[in-house]
């Protein structure tokens, strides 16, 4: 599916592709963007677009970036948690999601943890795409 300039893509199809580049930024808006830049010329992005009612981050990440840098991704894929009730931390939510994105190479594992909640209204996915 593209929008605007981007083609989004499930996380695992990074999966054969070799990385020289990982930077994780933080935007004026407070939006966390992870741009893997890959050896070929393709660069993705992983980000979450904020709205009312909602807020999505990086909550963590467990494992050293540079484990990914220079050898083919081996392995990469999403799994998630989703709670159906409200998280102690804010009274609001009704939706509370801890997404992992699990990336390794023959280096090393990263697993990457976003963790959104929102009233319920508002979606808390985090989108993967390639800018084109």
């Amino acid at each position: 599916m593209y929008w605007n300039n981007f083609k989004y893509f499930d996380f695992s199809d990074l999966v054969g592709l070799t990385l020289v580049s990982i930077t994780k930024t933080t935007n004026d808006d407070g939006n966390d963007d992870l741009i893997f830049k890959t050896e070929c010329g393709r660069t993705f992005h992983m980000y979450h677009s904020q709205d009312c009612c909602e807020s999505v981050y990086i909550d963590d990440i467990s494992g050293d970036l540079d484990d990914l840098i220079g050898s083919p991704i081996v392995t990469a894929y999403e799994a998630s948690n989703e709670v159906d009730k409200k998280d102690e931390d804010y009274s609001w939510d009704s939706l509370c999601v801890w997404t992992f994105y699990k990336i390794a190479t023959v280096k090393g594992w990263v697993d990457i943890r976003w963790y959104g909640h929102s009233n319920g209204y508002y979606g808390v996915g985090v989108d993967f795409y390639e800018v084109t």
